[in-house]
């Protein structure tokens, strides 16, 4: 099973209904958006598809599920964000058998794991599935940070193949290159540093705002690959308030919201989530307004 990393790759949200079971109505709507746009990969439970609140029978059904809507056009990936290592394996087995033909994985979870016991953790699990992995590498949010001497030592295990660079330094992008070479596939994975990532050599990005606004994000990362910066960094600079929604605690309601503008989700959290309300919402509620009175025209980006 193989994986080309390179492209726009949507960390997608979850739908539920308004009593709280999976919406895979509308969950297909967006998936189809996303194909729509041209992206190139699925990402299912991450932080934006509410994780750590969904059963493992949901986690599979959703896989199920979106293998189903895609049929083979792009790779599903599932992200395994597990407490311990026997669970991670679990849940690397079960989404091989569901059909993800992926993984993202992060650190363990809650407990600050060292260097050697992270390391540990994602070998163990690499040398228990065939799928290919992409390490999710977060200090900001998660605490622990997967450093470059660590992934020497992870790339033993073939299988792990691309990093989510998620560390907030940009620079980090060129070191991995000139350690790495092509060795370690690197994704941006921070919705406002993503165009600086893109030019200065990553292969693709895991977005967030990309779930409401799928051509806008692809268009960017088919532009800059062609060349055509300039216009990339246009659309860029226009989408730039609406990408800060996803540095921000509130990324699922924020971006849950900005799905219902654009006709391809709903606001419905799982608890203990709730919708926004108030002066939060206003706010939130004007950069999305903003952002859809003054959408750019896009260029035929589709077949550069």
């Amino acid at each position: 099973m193989s994986i080309e990393w390179k492209g726009v790759m949507p960390a997608v949200t979850t739908k539920f209904t308004e009593d709280d079971q999976l919406d895979l109505e509308m969950f297909e709507k967006n998936i189809q958006a996303q194909l729509n746009a041209g992206v190139h990969g699925i990402v299912l439970g991450g932080t934006l598809g509410e994780a750590s609140t969904l059963l493992d029978e949901e986690k599979r059904v959703l896989t199920k599920a979106t293998v189903s809507m895609v049929q083979g056009k792009v790779p599903v990936l599932m992200n395994i964000a597990e407490q311990t290592t026997k669970r991670a394996i679990y849940a690397a087995h079960k989404a091989e058998e569901d059909g993800a033909q992926g993984l993202m994985m992060l650190p363990p979870m809650r407990y600050k794991a060292g260097d050697k016991e992270t390391v540990a953790y994602f070998k163990t699990v690499a040398n228990n599935t065939s799928l290919p992995i992409m390490i999710y590498n977060n200090p900001i949010d998660y605490k622990i940070e997967v450093t470059l001497d660590m992934f020497e030592d992870l790339l033993l295990c073939e299988n792990i193949e691309a990093v989510k660079e998620s560390t907030r330094d940009i620079s980090n992008v060129t070191r991995i290159k000139n350690r790495f070479g092509d060795r370690l596939k690197i994704l941006t994975g921070v919705d406002t540093l993503a165009l600086e990532s893109l030019i200065m050599g990553a292969d693709g990005w895991v977005a967030g705002l990309v779930c409401a606004f799928p051509e806008e994000t692809v268009a960017i990362y088919e532009l800059q690959k062609a060349g055509r910066i300039k216009e990339a960094i246009e659309i860029y600079r226009w989408f730039l308030p609406l990408l800060e929604l996803d540095i921000n605690p509130k990324l699922v309601q924020n971006i849950k919201l900005a799905e219902v503008y654009t006709g391809i989700g709903t606001e419905n959290v799982r608890a203990p989530r709730l919708s926004l309300s108030g002066e939060e919402r206003k706010h939130v509620i004007q950069i999305i307004e903003q952002g859809l009175k003054n959408r750019p025209i896009l260029p035929a980006y589709k077949n550069l």
